[in-house]
């Protein structure tokens, strides 16, 4: 307990003239060391209130030792990946066919999709970085890309390059990206050295039997034969402002037959505590928490870019899904079209047996049959498709028989409002510059950078340590019984009591007790104060990785200057997608009223003998063009309003999408799709749960 007292009065006495005495030697001014000082960061963005992380399981904080002592050293078991999936699926088939709404469609592709369940696994490896950084070691950084590995799905968007490696490889905020000769690292995490913060005890037993011949003419003995018994502990500990505490306690047993050794058995017992502080490198706790503050940040990385995960995931999801509908509503243009194909035909036929049209008219109307049965397969090919890709999506596993055959039906219809609200186009910019994932981490990597700047910047200094110690030893054992008395001899090598180490001036044996009292009752000390400087006469490692810091730091402003400009863009571009595929529908729409309208008179004049069966063939294939270009633009429409709404960030919030569901990968609140209604030739036993939309949110114009 005295210890304590006396280290830090030692600390009182080191560091009261420490600053100023290390000021002096180097030649410097207080003043000089302010400059080192970094200057102030440019203020940052504020960006929109971020929920709390959700830990599906916290691993940055260890496991309590107590009441099990050995729980640090037991590995944590991790649950196995869930390859089953949800029963959501289940509960939508019925006879055979999956009847699925778009709600349900978002709704299964956050509890099963793949990419979220392998971008899920970011969140539980940042926390893991953040314990390792706890304990003072570097961190070993998170993946912060997309993955996007679902065949059929892509993301909207001018630039960029998604990722689809493992977790998300794409050079995100505070990656090190791949250069053409090598890899670059980057200078992040850079800084003074860092003692770990976890208590370390080490410890040593041995035992050595040593004979050894001699081959002096003052050896008493022809081999010398020592056995030595050593148990050394240390402990060292680093703290969060730049000091370490180490101790050591040694202990040894050495026997011989040596008649020159005094003592026989021999023990000796010592101890040192050591406290070192940096005063100039590694001073203070910004350069050793360092790892610690940016561990926090790219776990909140690691939280924007799983939002970001999803949204793109939904932003597929949804496409394909509309993607799904045109086809399927493609697959009904076709049969209408070979119906009425086919009804020519069989007209053509009865109008040649009673002489009214020429026989090379049944010809060209079974070519057209035959055309409309080749678009027909082809339509129904795609439809195929469409549903595998749809069922991949949302499903970890496909190898069940039966949702492998089961035919897909969406029950959700593309719908064109009536009226859409107007949002000037800069508040649909505030909204992305506020919300969009790329900005919010590009943010939270800048504070990461000025951290590292300033930690940097610290390693320009010289190291300088100021340190403070105190320790013991002791000696004990027994005097060697081939030791004569000087009292019963005239040889110098004899035993004087007057000339014995203190515990031995009184008595001829000294137990281990007696012999580590000797390291408390000051017998023999050990203590001393000192200062350790070095100083780097050129400095260019420092220089270098100083205007380096600087120079990447510069560098992801100007990156993000440009991701706000790409966003601005993006917008404006989205908007006028909206605009351009609204007046699409309209006019398509408009086409096939008049095609219908013109098909139904032509068969009216038909019957009267005022037209042909070509012209009412003429005006089928007019009419199944003006559908499909009618289905293609709604499909169209539908994917530039999910990529405004991608544009501006707010694709979850329109969709109703909890983001705690998708981080559980258990769905509790149905999504809310805006724009979409249900499907009126879908059963009604077979109708989603999902309500159809009344109304919009805006931001759509």
């Amino acid at each position: 307990m005295f210890l304590v007292p006396l280290i830090s009065r030692a600390q009182r006495v080191l560091l009261r003239p420490i600053c100023l005495a290390a000021a002096m030697f180097l030649g410097i001014s207080p003043t000089s060391l302010l400059a080192q000082e970094p200057p102030p960061a440019p203020a940052v963005q504020s960006t929109a209130p971020a929920a709390q992380p959700f830990h599906l399981k916290d691993y940055s904080t260890a496991p309590s030792a107590f009441p099990h002592i050995l729980r640090p050293y037991t590995a944590q078991e991790v649950s196995q990946p869930k390859l089953g999936n949800s029963p959501r699926i289940d509960s939508l088939m019925k006879d055979g066919k999956i009847y699925l709404s778009i709600d349900d469609a978002v709704a299964l592709a956050l509890e099963n999709n793949l990419d979220l369940d392998i971008a899920r696994y970011n969140l539980n490896i940042a926390d893991a970085d953040l314990l390792r950084a706890k304990s003072g070691a570097s961190i070993l950084g998170v993946n912060t890309g997309i993955v996007q590995n679902t065949p059929g799905g892509g993301v909207g968007g001018l630039g960029g390059t998604v990722g689809s490696g493992t977790g998300g490889t794409t050079v995100a905020a505070g990656g090190a990206g791949t250069g053409t000769n090598g890899l670059v690292s980057s200078t992040l995490g850079i800084g003074a050295p860092i003692t770990s913060f976890d208590p370390a005890l080490t410890g040593t037993l041995q035992l050595d039997k040593n004979n050894t011949e001699s081959v002096s003419v003052f050896s008493p003995v022809p081999v010398v034969a020592q056995n030595t018994y050593t148990s050394n502990f240390g402990y060292t500990q680093g703290f969060e402002w730049g000091g370490v505490l180490s101790g050591a306690f040694n202990n040894t047993h050495l026997t011989t037959n040596n008649p020159t050794s005094l003592l026989t058995p021999q023990l000796g017992s010592s101890f040192q505590f050591r406290f070192t502080q940096n005063l100039l490198q590694g001073w203070g706790f910004l350069p050793n928490t360092r790892f610690i503050r940016i561990a926090r940040n790219n776990r909140e990385i690691s939280d924007v870019a799983f939002r970001l995960q999803i949204i793109t995931t939904v932003d597929q999801i949804e496409n394909m899904y509309w993607d799904l509908v045109f086809a399927y509503e493609n697959v009904r243009v076709q049969e209408e079209s070979l119906t009425y194909a086919q009804k020519a035909l069989e007209d053509s036929k009865r109008q040649a047996q009673v002489g009214t049209v020429p026989p090379i008219q049944i010809v060209s109307s079974q070519s057209t049959v035959a055309t409309g049965q080749q678009n027909l397969i082809v339509a129904q090919n795609n439809l195929q498709l469409q549903q595998l890709l749809m069922k991949n999506a949302l499903s970890r596993s496909i190898e069940d028989p039966v949702l492998a055959e089961a035919d897909v039906v969406p029950t959700s219809s593309m719908e064109l409002p009536q009226q859409e609200p107007v949002t000037p186009i800069q508040d649909l910019i505030t909204d992305a510059l506020r919300h969009r994932a790329e900005l919010v981490e590009s943010r939270i990597d800048l504070q990461s950078r000025d951290i590292n700047n300033k930690a940097v910047r610290n390693t320009l200094l010289p190291t300088l340590q100021a340190f403070a110690y105190y320790g013991g030893s002791g000696v004990g054992g027994d005097v060697n019984a081939l030791v004569p008395s000087c009292s019963s001899t005239t040889s110098s090598l004899c035993f004087n009591p007057t000339n014995a180490p203190p515990p031995f001036q009184k008595s001829t044996t000294v137990g281990y007790g007696s012999t580590v009292n000797q390291l408390v009752n000051s017998t023999a000390p050990d203590k001393g104060l000192g200062l350790s400087l070095t100083i780097p006469l050129r400095n260019r490692l420092a220089q270098s990785n100083q205007v380096r810091a600087e120079l990447e730091y510069r560098q992801a402003q100007v990156r993000e200057l440009q991701l706000e400009n790409q966003v601005r863009v993006e917008v404006r571009n989205a908007q006028f997608d909206v605009r351009q595929n609204r007046v699409s529908v309209q006019a398509a729409q408009s086409a096939v009223d008049l095609a219908r309208q013109t098909l139904d008179a032509d068969q009216q004049k038909l019957r009267v003998g005022l037209t042909t069966q070509t012209a009412i063939l003429q005006d089928a294939a007019t009419l199944t063009t003006g559908e499909s270009n009618l289905v293609s633009a709604k499909a169209a429409y539908e994917k530039s309003v999910i990529e405004l709404d991608r544009a501006t960030g707010l694709l979850l919030d329109h969709a109703g999408i909890d983001v705690a569901d998708a981080t559980r990968g258990q769905v509790t609140h149905l999504p809310n799709v805006p724009y979409v209604a249900p499907r009126e030739d879908a059963a009604p036993a077979a109708q989603p749960s999902s309500a159809p939309q009344a109304t919009a949110p805006p931001g759509k114009m």
